[in-house]
């Protein structure tokens, strides 16, 4: 008798597993960013050569009935992401941390040049003006909204 090829159970049953898991993972990671009430509009992200650090641009409309309160950043990209805030006073350009930042309800916030904005630091791999960076923005209730940021250059920015 022939030796049949044998099929093994167990990779079909682990494609399913973690199909499974992945589809989870989505639809929940969707369905956070749907209850939050929020959305991300003209994202951004200003990158200087080498490795210097990039700057994060966007809008975040809050369209929920309540205040939703932005606590930070994190991409895979760099090592470090922080908030930041950028002021000119007295003819002196200065840039200090922000921990939170609140988005009343039915209000944009606006992460722009010379205001708010994410700080990247440390690239962890080569980036190039067109390239996508997914970042996940976090909230002070534990909610999460997934993101993408296109690389400009800082010409095009104003």
């Amino acid at each position: 008798m022939a030796n049949k090829p044998r099929m093994s159970t167990k990779t079909p049953a682990r494609c399913a597993w973690a199909c499974g898991l992945l589809a989870l993972w989505l639809s929940g990671g969707m369905a956070q960013a749907q209850s939050l009430g929020v959305s991300l509009h003209d994202a951004r992200l200003s990158l200087l050569p080498g490795d210097m650090p990039g700057a994060g641009y966007f809008s975040l409309q809050n369209d929920s009935a309540e205040t939703v309160t932005l606590v930070g950043a994190q991409s895979d990209a760099f090592t470090s992401t922080e908030m930041h805030m950028s002021r000119e006073k007295d003819g002196m350009a200065s840039m200090h941390a922000v921990q939170a930042l609140d988005i009343p309800a039915g209000k944009r916030l606006a992460f722009a040049p010379k205001g708010y904005h994410l700080m990247f630091m440390n690239r962890l791999a080569p980036l190039s003006v067109g390239d996508d960076v997914q970042v996940v923005l976090r909230f002070a209730d534990g909610q999460r909204l997934p993101a993408t940021l296109t690389v400009v250059s800082p010409a095009t920015m104003h």
